[in-house]
């Protein structure tokens, strides 16, 4: 998830280039619209788009000192 937010686009686009298993099982989640379809984006459900910024806040970046 936290990669999804690195990839954000258009507000709640995220580029698909991770593997189907991965997205079919954040897709049963609801934290993504359906994974199979011809866009090369995926698209973050509200709660996707909440933890996804949540999960690469938290991994990918520092606290304040």
């Amino acid at each position: 998830m936290a990669l999804l937010w690195l990839t954000l686009h258009n507000e709640r686009w995220a580029w698909k280039g991770f593997d189907w298993a991965t997205t079919d099982r954040l897709h049963k989640k609801g934290l993504i619209g359906d994974p199979v379809n011809k866009s090369k984006s995926l698209f973050l459900t509200d709660e996707g788009l909440e933890r996804s910024e949540a999960l690469f806040r938290e991994l990918f970046t520092r606290r304040p000192q």
